[in-house]
Order: structure tokens, then C-alpha cells, then sequence
């Protein structure tokens, strides 16, 4: 069954420990204009795909995505995407349009929060997680759609939270005029 009530989708992205998670946890929290969705809730080795830029795994998410928002409200789903791997898809059809928000903070206070905050020992983990913070602060304008970007460095959760609820409900009534 093919959605007919096509609603705005907001992917929230960032590296590993930049605050996504906490973030969209408080978003969830206090949601009524829209729903929030955890995008590794369905990941599976199976969708471990970098050679395609993991499409059949944005696919089934955009599916998914697209059902939930036929209740009348959009989703905004949480996890480490770029918009190539949505827009590309023939299921961008199903949505009025995408949003897309990236938090990324300072090197320094993304490398305390892995290692100090969330004990992370692995090297490559940690390499991967700076590289992306930094790739989404130096493209996010270069992106097709844009990315906007929120420096978490010194905003509490709850202010980051606040920041990203003003911006989905400023987009929404955008979709509604």
C-alpha cells in the first residue's frame, strides 16, 4: 500500500557521543506534533552495507517512516545518515520534503565525551566518530539539501533538545502553509 498522506520526514544525524541520542531521547519525551523514531532500532549485520551507502536499509527506514506519518504527523528519525542516502531513493517520493540536522561539536569535547564519558577504547571508533563530526561541519552547506547544523559543545540536553523541537515545529507549520 502506497502512503497518500505524504508528510515532511527530519532525519537528526551526528557522530558517535556528539548527543544525538540524548537529544532525540528528550524529543521522544515530549512529542505531540510529530513521532520519534531510533533508526538502529532495525539495524541487523544484514544492512552492513557501505558499498551501496547501506540503501536497503534507508529504504526499509523511509517505508516505515512514511506508514507511521499517515496517522497525520511527521516522523523525525535519529541516527548517522547524509542526505545522499535518502534522496536517491525512489521511496523520496513518499515525503513533501526532507530535513535534515546534524549535531556536531568542538574535536576536543567530542574526544572527552568518548573516551571520558562513554569509555570508549576503540581507536577506530573514535577516529570514525571525529572524522564524521568534522566531514558534517565542513560539507553541510555543500549537501543537497543542506544540512543544518547545531554545536551541542556548550548547550545543555534540554537546550539542544528545545533548539531541534523549535526547528521541526517551525518546518511543520512550513508544510502546512
Amino acid at each position: 500500500m502506497k502512503p497518500t498522506n505524504k508528510q515532511p520526514l527530519f532525519i537528526i544525524t551526528g557522530a558517535s557521543c556528539v548527543g544525538k541520542s540524548t537529544l532525540c531521547e528528550l524529543l521522544f519525551l515530549g512529542e505531540k506534533e510529530y513521532i520519534v523514531m531510533e533508526s538502529d532500532l532495525l539495524w541487523d549485520d544484514r544492512y552492513n552495507t557501505p558499498e551501496d551507502d547501506y540503501c536497503e536499509y534507508r529504504r526499509l527506514w523511509m517505508r516505515m517512516c512514511a506508514n507511521i506519518s499517515q496517522i497525520g504527523k511527521p516522523v523525525v528519525l535519529c541516527g548517522c545518515a547524509v542526505p545522499k542516502q535518502f534522496e536517491n531513493q525512489p521511496e523520496r517520493e513518499l515525503f513533501s520534503n526532507i530535513y535534515y540536522l546534524a549535531a556536531v561539536c568542538d574535536e576536543k569535547a567530542l574526544e572527552n565525551r568518548m573516551r571520558v564519558g562513554r569509555k570508549v577504547t576503540d581507536e577506530g571508533w573514535v577516529k570514525s566518530s571525529l572524522d564524521f563530526n568534522n566531514w558534517l561541519k565542513q560539507n553541510a552547506n555543500f549537501t543537497s539539501p543542506c544540512i543544518k547544523l547545531l554545536d551541542t559543545t556548550e548547550l545543555s540536553p534540554l537546550q539542544a533538545a528545545e533548539t531541534v523541537d523549535q526547528w521541526i515545529l517551525e518546518n511543520i507549520t512550513f508544510n502546512k502553509s
